[in-house]
């Protein structure tokens, strides 16, 4: 995709949502990180069901540690891979508080040393809680930069540095949430909202849907 229309692409996300939010629920940046990593292979709305109950007792990792692996496992059962899931958020509590003085690292390397962080989730952590111009690629942000053209690539590594390389400095603070939410409610996998898409006019997909089908 030329500059151009990269540009008018993000400037049109920008125009319809001027200041984007993620969806997951967090009280400080510990409790973001949580979240984040419960919600992998999960839905936000799954997630926060679980952890809106969690968060009102459980603040800090000190706070998750005494709280305990089967306690916690309670609270997040409803959640796909709960088990592995618990494992690591204590483990990565533990590692806060040991290695780090209970505080959240403020590097992609640092945040993927702790128990259950790849790099998606060290991403989202970094953009969200210390505005950092990282982009995150899940697989709505997958499926977006190859469907529209702007970033095309076959592995998610490949998307996210593509990403980071085409979109223009202005829109990296928010580029992250403007994919990810118009991947979620307009370009979504099977049926693709197209006639109320407002990058329809940049977009390079060649099977648009019309408003009769």
């Amino acid at each position: 995709m030329k500059k151009e229309k990269i540009h008018a692409f993000y400037s049109n996300l920008e125009k319809q949502n001027p200041e984007p939010k993620g969806e997951l629920h967090y009280v400080n940046n510990y409790t973001l990180l949580v979240a984040v990593v419960l919600s992998a292979q999960a839905t936000d709305v799954g997630v926060n069901k679980a952890t809106r109950p969690l968060f009102k007792v459980v603040k800090t990792p000190q706070k998750m540690v005494e709280l305990g692996e089967a306690k916690l496992k309670d609270y997040i059962k409803t959640i796909g891979l709960y088990n592995a899931k618990a494992k690591n958020v204590i483990k990565l509590s533990h590692m806060l508080l040991d290695d780090y003085n209970g505080k959240i690292p403020e590097t992609r390397d640092e945040l993927q040393k702790l128990a259950g962080v790849g790099r998606k989730t060290a991403n989202v952590v970094l953009n969200i809680a210390f505005g950092q111009p990282t982009i995150a690629v899940d697989t709505h942000l997958f499926r977006l930069g190859n469907r529209t053209g702007l970033a095309p690539g076959k592995t998610p590594l490949e998307v996210e540095k593509k990403l980071e390389k085409a979109t223009p400095a202005e829109f990296m603070r928010h580029a992250h949430h403007w994919l990810i939410l118009h991947g979620r409610y307009v370009c979504k996998a099977r049926k693709p909202d197209c006639p109320v898409c407002v990058v329809k006019e940049q977009c390079a997909f060649k099977g648009k849907t019309t408003l009769d089908g």
